[in-house]
């Protein structure tokens, strides 16, 4: 899945990574906290990878609508 699309802005495209930065940012201090530091690592680790795999198997408005399996 393509992370920018061609309809983007500069200003939608910056937003964009600001905000998976900040939400990134946020989530490995909760997970700290909750967990510790070595427990709150790995829960971050385990989130972002299960928050990757939502993005390649949720269907997206851009993408190929004629289901086509890649």
């Amino acid at each position: 899945m393509a992370y920018f699309y061609g309809n983007q802005d500069r200003v939608d495209r910056t937003g964009k990574i600001v905000a998976d930065v900040f939400c990134a940012v946020l989530l490995a201090i909760m997970s700290v906290a909750f967990f510790g530091f070595l427990g709150g690592i790995i829960a971050f680790l385990i989130l972002e990878a299960a928050i990757v795999g939502v993005d390649f198997v949720v269907p997206d408005e851009h993408a190929d609508s004629d289901a086509v399996v890649r």
